[in-house]
């Protein structure tokens, strides 16, 4: 959940809530294709920043450890493939570095990369 929250301050200052509600939404509808149950996890764009990832805690504690790390990943990267191919792998680099820093960036690119 870090992770999200902080790309979500990040890109919320770029592309505002709405922007952000709309790719993460983008982002479940896509990725429910391979976990069905991800629907359940979507946010209603009125809910408050503070709450945004509640829905999507929620799904995931209530699935075994490795199916939920599995649709965690696989969400987290469609929503970066989504920005990605809308923006740029610069851009997109840029912005995953300024919120999560170095330490987090690499992993996370060397993964994207090697899809």
């Amino acid at each position: 959940m870090q992770l999200w929250e902080l790309l979500a301050v990040q890109l919320i200052s770029l592309i505002g809530e709405g922007g952000f509600d709309s790719l993460y939404a983008r982002s479940i509808h896509l990725t429910k294709v391979t976990f069905p149950w991800l629907a359940h996890c979507a946010v209603p764009m009125a809910e408050p920043t503070a709450s945004r990832f509640a829905a999507l805690k929620k799904c995931l504690d209530e699935r075994e450890f490795a199916e939920a790390s599995q649709a965690s990943i696989s969400l987290l990267i469609t929503f970066i493939d989504i920005l990605t191919g809308l923006i740029g792998e610069h851009l997109i680099t840029s912005i995953l570095r300024s919120a999560w820093g170095d330490d987090a960036l690499e992993p996370a690119v060397k993964e994207i990369k090697d899809e």
